[in-house]
């Protein structure tokens, strides 16, 4: 290595940047709950196009973003001690994650989004669970909306966006 590393020695560096970012263990017991509950959900997808940060399952009609967090990254309240070694960097590096963490939420919020937090030792069939009952919410209040009238960008976001934009040009074209 040319130049210093972050790890407190090579071993722990080989086990650091072996950790997966996608296709966790927990992340893929959840998914197969979901899947087989005849959820289907994008994986590792942006919810916003212009948010550079992904969710770990998406339901975009639904505006449902899920993020399965691993207790270490990102510092559970009930698992999580700061290592024995290295301790500043590992200080810095868990207040950045849960900087980034609370604005991605806050961010998908604002746009409309409904982010549910997955802890790695949550109960995979009980969050499925849970994460059906707020797809399926999100899903009939969509429904709802449009069949009353009041569908509007607004409040259901950009998923009809495609559609009325054809919709305002296709109006154009006929006048």
């Amino acid at each position: 290595m040319s130049r210093e590393s972050w790890a407190s020695s090579p071993a722990t560096r080989n086990v650091m940047l072996g950790n997966r970012s996608t296709n966790t263990a927990p992340e893929m017991r959840l998914r197969r709950e979901l899947h087989r509950m005849g959820l289907r959900y994008r994986v590792n997808a942006r919810p916003l196009a212009e948010f550079n940060r992904r969710a770990d399952i998406v339901f975009r009609p639904a505006r449902v973003a899920v993020f399965v967090h691993g207790c270490f990254w990102h510092a559970c309240p009930d698992h999580f001690g700061i290592p024995k070694t290295n301790v500043d960097y590992w200080s810095k590096k868990m207040n950045i994650n849960a900087s980034r963490d609370a604005d991605t939420e806050a961010r998908l919020r604002e746009a409309g989004w409904e982010p549910i937090i997955v802890w790695e030792h949550d109960n995979p069939a009980l969050a499925a669970r849970s994460i059906a009952r707020v797809v399926s919410r999100r899903r009939d209040l969509q429904s709802l909306m449009y069949r009353s009238g009041s569908f509007t960008d607004s409040i259901v976001g950009a998923l009809d966006f495609g559609l009325a934009s054809r919709r305002r040009h296709e109006c154009r074209r006929h006048s």
